[in-house]
This record gives structure tokens, sequence and C-alpha cells, in this order.
């Protein structure tokens, strides 16, 4: 086998090698204070994950790839998250759900008929667990069904917020759409 092939073997070889993670993360970081005064997600939301790649690290709008059949967990933390000088916690986001949208219909807004992922739902007790040396989050979990077609898959999530001074959650969708690209295994 001559050097170029080796080389050439190595290189296809490396890419389908990372991407058999068993499982990827899709990290959001929220900046509640900008969310909850807004009542928006633009410019307060970031999303990065550790898929090869994708696009959109540190937006609103990554697209993360992943093979059929993958485990992904969205994990979801505020921006702050050190214990104030008064003891109390920053407030916390949640991702109440996620929906995948219908890319086919051409409106973006209307729900899939079609299911792509085994939804595990949501994990985290982060009121029970919270102290300064425990890493504190929601995170929601699903896996990739082996049988969804390969392609772009455009999804919203539906966050719950708690806010500063009171009890009420404020509730926000993403405008801006993450989306994940399917690949065939």
């Amino acid at each position: 086998m001559s050097t170029s092939t080796i080389g050439s073997a190595q290189e296809q070889k490396q890419n389908p090698g990372q991407l058999n993670s068993v499982q990827l993360n899709i990290v959001t970081l929220i900046d509640m204070e900008r969310a909850t005064a807004t009542q928006s997600l633009d410019e307060s939301m970031y999303m990065m994950d550790n898929s090869i790649g994708g696009d959109g690290q540190g937006t609103n709008h990554l697209q993360t790839v992943c093979k059929q059949g993958q485990v992904l967990n969205w994990i979801i933390r505020p921006i702050d998250m050190e214990k104030r000088l008064d003891n109390t916690w920053p407030p916390m986001p949640k991702i109440n759900s996620i929906v995948f949208l219908d890319t086919e219909s051409g409106d973006e807004e209307d729900v899939a008929e079609r299911k792509i992922f085994t939804e595990l739902k949501i994990y985290g007790a982060p009121d029970r667990m919270r102290d300064k040396f425990t890493p504190v989050y929601y995170y929601w979990a699903g896996t990739i069904l082996s049988t969804a077609k390969p392609g772009l898959y455009r999804y919203r999530l539906v966050l719950e917020l708690e806010q500063e001074g009171t009890k009420e959650k404020l509730y926000l969708n993403t405008e801006q759409h993450p989306s994940i690209r399917v690949i065939a295994v």
C-alpha cells in the first residue's frame, strides 16, 4: 500500500469515526436578564454543539450534524451561574418542549407530521442540586430514529424562564429556528 493510499484511507476514516460518537450535546446559553427584559430570545440565546461539520456555533440558529440512531442531549443553562452575595441563585431556563417543523409544507411554523426522533424528555433538578461545586442545568434528550430520512430538520425550542423577583414564568419560543442535519449511517 502506498503512502498516499494510507493517507487517503485515514482521511476517509477520520470523519466517520468521529461521527460514531454515542451522543451529541447541544448546549444553549441564555442571557436571562436580557431575555426577560425584552421578552425575546433574540440576542439572548447562544447555541453550540460537539458535532463535526455543523454551522452557526455561538448563534441562535445552530445547525447540528448527526446520524441516524444517534442520541442528542439539549442542555440549557443561564450565562450567570454563580451564587449571589445575598445567597440566592440566578433564575434558570428550562426546555419545555422541542417541536420539529414541517419544512416540506413551505410554512416553517407548521409542526412536522413525520416523527424523526424518540423523546427521552426532560432531565435535571437544579433546585435540589445547586451548590458551588455541582454544574446545574436542565436538559432534554432524544434519539434520532434509525429510519429518519437524511436531510435538514428545523425545530423550535419552547422555553420556560424564571423571572427575577416573581414566581411567574415567562414562556418563549425560538424565533430563529435551529436545525439538525441527519446523515445516513
